[in-house]
């Protein structure tokens, strides 16, 4: 595994770049999005998923989703935030994939080792200490990765602005191994 604390021995175009220039994270991104687009070829597809499926998923940076569940560019939807929680946004989204974009399934992912199992309500509290504005947000933090998938199933399948809970599914990414393991939605 490679962090930027260490570097993998072929380095990729945004940190080839990096080493030439010592630019900023952004502009070592900005040049490899120009090495990219010098060889892009338009796929000629729309903004509606190929298989009718919007993934809500964690912002994990161990977390490739695309290669995790054999997606290619086009299958989905992909919609994520800190532990994959279902939140307004994430149903406002939801809501304009299956409305306006024609998805009707659903896939829920958190993950083994999430940054929310450390965090607590607190972290507003002291937000709001250092800032002197009490983020409009909760921190959705949670103990039992289980119990939260459920609770984010939970919330899918009774938002009223949603037409298609029927297919509603939620797992658990094991970031040691791989696996998705299967939450069943009673418990």
């Amino acid at each position: 595994m490679s962090t930027s604390a260490h570097l993998p021995a072929e380095p990729t175009a945004a940190r080839t770049v990096a080493a030439r220039t010592g630019g900023t994270v952004t502009d070592r991104l900005v040049e490899a999005n120009r090495q990219y687009a010098a060889n892009f070829q338009d796929p000629g597809m729309d903004a509606r998923p190929v298989l009718h499926v919007a993934v809500v998923a964690c912002m994990d940076a161990r977390l490739d989703l695309h290669d995790a569940l054999g997606l290619e560019l086009g299958d989905c939807h992909t919609i994520r935030n800190a532990g994959g929680v279902v939140t307004d946004d994430v149903i406002r989204s939801l809501t304009i994939s299956q409305r306006a974009l024609g998805t009707r399934s659903v896939i829920l992912i958190h993950h083994t080792t999430c940054g929310l199992e450390s965090l607590t309500e607190d972290f507003r509290h002291e937000l709001e200490d250092e800032v002197g504005q009490r983020p409009s947000w909760a921190v959705e933090a949670f103990r039992d990765v289980d119990q939260d998938v459920r609770q984010s199933m939970q919330r899918v399948r009774t938002s009223p602005f949603l037409p298609h809970t029927d297919d509603v599914r939620g797992f658990v990414f094991d970031v040691k191994t791989g696996l998705l393991r299967e939450i069943d939605p009673v418990k």
